[in-house]
């Protein structure tokens, strides 16, 4: 039974925003007039757009990612986010990444989307791409050059090592 002290599951352990510093690479992203909703500000469904364009920038800037002619690529199966203030159009963001897990075939991808200036984030999520052959679409693992790339994004996922820590 619940008292009035306990804190409800969801308020337990709902994520928190994160500060610029717990993110290991930035990809810069402006809004445009089509992703703001009826609301007046920016839809869910956009900030999983933005995840998937600043990860395959990433991967596309790092010489590991072609998107068109590519043996190996990622496939999404997992994701989610969590919204702590409003975006809108016109408005540039940054989106930090790093990265939580490397698997053999597989890579779990750590997001913050930040309000230009701001510094603690204002929506987090993250995904989990598979790496599988084009053609076959059975998982692979990761070559290397693709794992060096992702290695670079990994930072510490201990939130406790970003607490009071809203530094830009």
């Amino acid at each position: 039974m619940r008292t009035a002290n306990t804190p409800s599951p969801s308020s337990a352990s709902r994520p928190e925003p994160l500060p610029r510093s717990a993110f290991a690479a930035f990809e810069r992203i402006d809004t445009r007039w089509s992703d703001n909703d009826i609301y007046g500000h920016v839809n869910n469904v956009v900030y999983y757009s933005w995840f998937d364009t600043a990860v395959n920038r990433y991967l596309i800037n790092q010489g590991v990612l072609d998107i068109h002619a590519g043996s190996v690529i990622g496939l999404v199966i997992e994701t989610q986010c969590n919204y702590f203030a409003p975006l809108a159009f016109p408005q540039a963001i940054d989106v930090g990444l790093r990265t939580a897990h490397l698997g053999r075939s597989s890579v779990r991808y750590e997001l913050g989307i930040f309000a230009e200036g701001q510094a603690l984030c204002a929506a987090r999520g993250h995904f989990v791409h598979v790496y599988v052959d084009r053609d076959s679409r059975r998982p692979v693992p990761l070559p290397e050059p693709l794992r060096q790339a992702l290695q670079r994004l990994q930072m510490p996922s201990d939130e406790s090592a970003y607490k009071g820590g809203a530094e830009s």
